[in-house]
């Protein structure tokens, strides 16, 4: 009885520690590749994903999918993001470090590679790369890695799909899924950028980097501070 019991826990545990098809697809497809099947079209590169289907797709393969949830995957070099305002709608975006992009706040899909090693009180759980106060990550994968890894509840912090939210016609396919120019202000705390969209033209969309830049907004969201946690340490993971 001892035993049905605990092999009972184990397999609620995996479980709540399995990730939804759709997160794991997300974290795992690669994006801004050429479509397979359009690839001797323009713009095939495969810059939606399916929430669905759990892929990605391009430009060329949505009518088959207009019916599905479909969410808009951007780039920042050459990494992932999606909006803050979408990706919250699915998932709880909390301490997850957001950029601002075009006036808009952006979270990476998954972590980076690093190219330098910084002294820092606040860093991510999962891959120590420095973060503004108050934050915990810096990538939507880092914060699901972490709740798994102490053996949180995913369910915790996933919502159920709306699908009037994430429809064929809500889709911007006007060329500004690919971020271009950069501007990254250098400082102890790392990785604060604003990022302008090459795409703008005219007098008005110049003058308007050119207040960015100088501006260098940061919005950080409203988040509430926890202790500073680190991976692996005994101490409760920091979500309800």
């Amino acid at each position: 009885m001892v035993r049905g019991d605990h092999e009972e826990g184990e397999e609620e545990m995996m479980v709540a520690t399995t990730k939804p098809a759709w997160l794991e697809g997300l974290m795992s497809e690669t994006f801004f590749s050429s479509c397979g099947i359009h690839e001797s079209r323009r713009k095939s590169e495969k810059n939606v994903f399916c929430l669905l289907c759990c892929l990605s797709v391009c430009p060329h393969c949505l009518p088959s999918h207009r019916s599905h949830p479909l969410l808009q995957v951007r780039r920042y070099v050459y990494h992932d993001v999606v909006r803050l305002s979408d990706l919250e709608k699915l998932i709880d975006c909390s301490y997850i470090q957001p950029y601002t992009i075009n006036g808009a706040k952006v979270i990476f899909i998954n972590q980076r590679p690093q190219s330098r090693v910084k002294v820092s009180s606040n860093v991510c759980f999962t891959c120590d790369r420095i973060l503004q106060e108050p934050f915990h990550f810096c990538s939507l994968s880092c914060k699901v890695d972490y709740l798994v890894y102490q053996g949180g509840d995913l369910s915790s912090i996933l919502y159920k799909i709306d699908e009037s939210d994430f429809t064929f016609l809500s889709l911007r396919m006007d060329g500004h899924d690919q971020l271009g120019e950069i501007s990254t202000m250098e400082d102890e705390t790392d990785d604060i950028v604003v990022i302008s969209d090459k795409s703008e033209q005219g007098s008005n969309s110049n003058k308007e980097k050119r207040k960015k830049k100088k501006e260098s907004k940061y919005l950080p969201g409203m988040v509430l501070p926890i202790g500073s946690r680190r991976k692996g340490a005994p101490h409760r993971a920091p979500f309800s």
